[in-house]
């Protein structure tokens, strides 16, 4: 019989969730204890809890619960950031039964509907496709979401060519620098407030370099965005499942330019300057994940590599809850 008991921020527990991932998963969607404890630090706003199951005091799967109560745009959204079984101990319910404890904290927290993977950390934007598992959460009352699908990009920068080998007017496109994180802050807070605003602002709280980003500098200043990660990023490749690429590897998005700027070619020459970015520190194998605008990296030379389903379920709410 399978116990659970509380996931810990400790080494040992991100070392044992690691393994069972890995394990569940296998080596293309390997991670590192590392980057277990990256996704789950403490977040402003985010109450998140998880279970461990034991059987016969061996650790046999893990499941990782999330949902934000921070007051704002996407107040009540919530996911299940990650489930998984050892494959010694699959078909014996403990999945199940870790999900039923995931979705009962969750309606306890007030939320109404629950994702599947694309947290505020991912472990990953969805279901990975190649795992083959979408039945076990189809029979537990998930459905597809009215997007489906979302995908990985990918694409090696060694033989790049620029697709935009001549300068925009009016467009000046370079990393962000050191001090000039508040521009980016209150670009943000102008065109993307939510979810994008939150994970810059976080990712500055925890000491992430101001060059992981390439901007779009208009009259008006910043007007645009690249977020960029490498191996030396507050934000780890782990998450990115580079396994099948030539190293270096770098990683691209997300990205988004400002009102004024949209349907003017200033979007496109925002991917370009960050992937010729990439290409000049040596950078190989490149990924943009989580899109489902395929014809639009097909441009610069990206082709569709990881498929996730998005799925979606709604849940009863508890009487009580964090969200009132």
């Amino acid at each position: 019989m399978s116990a659970l008991i509380p996931f810990e921020r400790c080494d040992e527990h991100y070392r044992l969730s690691a393994e069972i991932w890995n394990a569940a998963a296998g080596e293309k969607l390997a991670v590192h204890p590392s980057f277990v404890a990256y996704n789950t630090q403490t977040m402003p706003g985010l109450a998140q809890e998880g279970r461990l199951a034991r059987v016969d005091g061996q650790a046999a799967g893990v499941v990782l619960a999330s949902a934000v109560v921070l007051e704002g745009p996407f107040r009540g959204q919530a996911w299940v950031d990650v489930l998984a079984v050892a494959p010694q101990f699959q078909h014996r319910g403990i999945g199940a039964k870790l999900l039923a404890w995931a979705e009962e904290w969750l309606a306890g927290q007030g939320v109404t509907s629950v994702r599947l993977g694309g947290s505020l950390n991912p472990f990953a934007a969805g279901l990975p496709v190649e795992l083959n598992t979408q039945d076990f959460f189809l029979k537990r009352g998930y459905e597809a979401a009215t997007h489906p699908f979302e995908w990985d990009v990918t694409r090696s920068l060694k033989d790049y060519q620029p697709v935009y080998p001549e300068p925009l007017p009016g467009a000046d496109l370079r990393p962000l620098q050191p001090g000039e994180e508040d521009e980016l802050i209150t670009f943000l807070k102008r065109e993307f407030p939510g979810r994008w605003q939150y994970e810059v602002e976080n990712f500055f709280r925890i000491g992430g370099h101001a060059a992981d980003f390439m901007v779009l500098r208009t009259e008006i200043g910043v007007d645009g965005f690249c977020w960029m990660t490498f191996a030396d990023s507050a934000r780890p490749l782990d998450r990115f499942y580079m396994h099948d690429l030539p190293k270096p590897w770098g990683q691209l998005g997300p990205l988004g330019v400002g009102k004024g700027c949209r349907g003017k070619g200033f979007g496109g020459a925002l991917i370009d300057a960050a992937a010729r970015h990439l290409q000049s520190l040596g950078i190989d194998g490149s990924l943009i994940d989580w899109t489902s605008l395929l014809g639009l990296y097909a441009k610069f030379g990206y082709q569709p590599g990881r498929q996730y389903q998005i799925l979606i379920k709604t849940l009863l709410p508890k009487a009580t809850g964090n969200l009132g």
